[in-house]
């Protein structure tokens, strides 16, 4: 798999607007705090500083990642999706071979997943089993329960 991450223009949006939140409004925050921990004196005690200084680093390769994340970004066109396969950015529908259960995700990119959201990556185990299958098809994914098999329903964008 290659290190491109598709994004929608959403998709690309929200993770530029949480990149600048977090350069011009975290990081500023966080080097207030640390200066204000720095003046309440002898820093090998100062449970403030040390705290804060460790959100900075936190935070930092937070930031890291996300600029590596939009270095690898490419927008992708929606309206020329193939919707004859599952790929980056198919809404599939799947079914549980085993229970029946239904269930319908969106695959997306690993820095804007979201579970709750209905989002799932391409590199998971589920989204890189489902990648390039057809309406039809059964899914066997290895996850670490062992291996679950799975009916592609439906395949839209």
């Amino acid at each position: 798999m290659s290190d491109v991450a598709y994004y929608t223009e959403e998709g690309l949006k929200k993770l530029r607007d949480e990149l600048e939140q977090l350069e011009h409004v975290e990081r500023p925050r966080v080097t207030i705090e640390i200066a204000d921990a720095r003046d309440k004196g002898d820093l090998s005690e100062n449970a403030e500083y040390h705290a804060a200084k460790e959100e900075q680093s936190l935070l930092e390769f937070k930031i890291a990642q996300m600029k590596n994340e939009l270095s690898k970004a490419r927008l992708i066109d929606e309206s020329l999706l193939d919707t004859s396969k599952v790929l980056a950015l198919s809404i599939v529908k799947i079914k549980n071979i085993d229970n029946g259960m239904e269930f319908e995700y969106t695959l997306v990119a690993d820095a804007i997943s979201d579970l709750s959201q209905g989002n799932i990556s391409v590199s998971s185990p589920i989204g890189h089993g489902l990648l390039g299958l057809k309406v039809g098809d059964i899914a066997e994914i290895e996850v670490p329960n062992g291996i679950m098999k799975f009916e592609i329903l439906n395949i839209s964008r």
